[in-house]
C-alpha cells in the first residue's frame, strides 16, 4: 500500500519546539542531566484556586457535553475581561472557547483561508503559524523586521492576494512588545486594504517594558480582527488546553461549525477552571512577571559578557540570539555535548538560520547551569 498522506499535511514539518523537547525528555530518561531551554512552558504550578475550581466542577457533575462555543459562564467572563482589560467591545456572539489557543489559530485559519490567499508573517514568528497557513492551502509571506525588531515594512509585501496579517505581541520568539506606532501602521494597512488581522495576545500579561495594545480596540479593527488568547502562559495551564478567539460574529459562526465537527468543545470541567482563573485573585501574576524579569536580566548580563548578539526581549519568556553558525547544527551539537536543549532559529522563519531561541521558563539554578555550559561550549 502506498504510504503517503494528504497534501495538506505533507507540506508541513513536525513542530521543531516539541521535537527538541521530546529529544531532551528522552535523554533525561537515559539519566542525563539535561537543561531544557527549548519549550515555552511556565515552570510555575497552576494556582490552587484554579485546580480547586476544576475539582469542584467534576464533583458537581459538570463532566458532560457543553455547548460547542463553550459554557456561558466562561464566555461571559471572557467578554468582561476583554472589555475591561483590552478595550475590546464584544458580546457573547463574538466569542468561541477552544481546546488551546493553538487550536483557535488553526481553526480560524482553516475557516478563513483558501488556495491563492497570502498571509503576512513577520520574520521570525512562532513556528505553528506557517504550518497552519500551509495546511489551509494558503501561502505565507515572510516580512523581515527592521533593525531593533519593533517595525517591519509590511506595506511592501501586500499584494492583491493578501488576505490576513498575523501579529503576535509580546512576540515568540523575539520577546518584542510592539509599540503603538507599529500597531497603528498595521491598523491603517488593514483598513485601507480591507485585510483581516489575527492578533495573538497569549503573552499579554508577561511584559517587562512597554505596554500591551490590542489591535481589535483600535478604530475600524473590531470587524476585521481575530484576537487569540488563552490560559496556558499567564495561568500556567499548558496541559489544560484552554484558549479562545474573539472575532466578528460571522467568523465565530464558521469556527463554531468546524468545531462542532472536530473537537466538539473544550473539556467541560476545564472551562469552569477558566472561569475561576479570570475571576480570581490576579496578584500572583505580578510575582511571576517579576521572576521572569530577573531570569531575563540574568541571561542578558551573561550574553553581553560573552559578546553574543540578541533581540532585546521586553516581554514573554524567550531570548532570540545569534550563534553565528547554522542553528540546527549548533543545537544538535550543544544537546549532544552539553545536554542543553535550545530551538533552532530556522524553525521560526527564513532569515534567521544562525539564530536560536531559548526559553527561560525554568529555575534560576538551571539557568545558571545553562550559562555555565554555554560558556564552556563556546570556548
Amino acid at each position: 500500500m502506498m504510504q503517503r498522506g494528504a497534501n495538506r499535511i505533507e507540506v508541513v514539518q513536525p513542530s521543531a519546539t516539541l521535537r527538541v523537547s521530546t529529544m531532551a525528555k528522552e535523554l533525561k530518561r537515559e539519566g542525563k542531566d539535561v537543561v531544557d531551554m527549548s519549550v515555552g512552558e511556565p515552570d510555575f504550578p497552576t494556582p490552587d484556586f484554579i485546580i480547586e475550581a476544576a475539582y469542584k466542577a467534576m464533583k458537581e457533575g459538570k463532566v458532560f457535553y457543553t455547548p460547542t462555543k463553550g459554557v456561558p459562564e466562561l464566555i461571559d467572563a471572557i467578554v468582561e475581561k476583554l472589555r475591561n482589560e483590552n478595550g475590546i467591545e464584544v458580546s457573547a456572539d463574538n466569542i468561541i472557547v477552544t481546546p488551546g489557543a493553538k487550536y483557535a489559530i488553526f481553526e480560524a485559519m482553516m475557516c478563513l483561508l483558501q488556495e491563492g490567499d497570502e498571509v503576512i508573517l513577520l520574520d521570525p514568528s512562532w513556528v505553528s503559524y506557517e504550518a497552519c497557513i500551509l495546511m489551509a492551502g494558503a501561502k505565507p509571506v515572510w516580512v523581515p523586521h527592521e533593525e531593533g525588531f519593533e517595525d517591519a515594512p509590511i506595506e511592501d509585501y501586500i499584494t492583491s492576494n493578501t488576505k490576513m496579517i498575523v501579529i503576535n505581541t509580546p512576540s515568540n520568539p523575539l520577546g518584542v512588545v510592539y509599540p503603538k506606532e507599529f500597531l497603528k501602521k498595521v491598523r491603517d494597512l488593514a483598513v485601507d486594504r480591507d485585510l483581516l488581522v489575527m492578533s495573538d495576545e497569549i503573552y499579554e500579561k508577561i511584559i517587562f517594558e512597554g505596554e500591551h495594545y490590542s489591535l481589535a480596540a483600535m478604530d475600524g479593527m473590531l470587524e476585521r480582527t481575530i484576537t487569540i488568547n488563552g490560559f496556558s502562559k499567564t495561568y500556567s495551564m499548558t496541559g489544560w488546553r484552554l484558549g479562545y478567539a474573539a472575532a466578528p460574529e460571522w467568523i465565530i459562526k464558521l469556527m463554531n461549525r468546524m468545531q462542532s465537527h472536530s473537537v466538539s468543545h473544550p473539556t467541560s470541567f476545564v472551562q469552569y477552571a477558566g472561569v475561576a482563573a479570570l475571576k480570581g485573585d490576579q496578584s500572583f501574576i505580578n510575582d511571576i512577571v517579576k521572576e521572569f524579569r530577573a531570569r531575563r536580566d540574568m541571561i542578558m548580563t551573561k550574553l553581553d559578557e560573552l559578546g553574543i548578539n540578541y533581540a532585546p526581549p521586553k516581554g514573554a519568556f524567550y531570548i532570540f540570539m545569534d550563534v553565528r553558525r547554522d542553528s540546527n547544527e549548533f543545537c544538535e551539537e550543544f544537546l549532544k555535548r552539553e545536554y542543553v536543549a535550545l530551538t533552532p532559529g530556522s524553525a521560526f522563519g527564513v532569515a534567521y538560520k544562525s539564530w536560536v531561541r531559548l526559553s527561560y521558563a525554568t529555575s534560576r539554578e538551571r539557568i545558571s547551569e545553562f550559562l555555565r555550559r554555554l560558556e564552556r561550549f563556546l570556548s
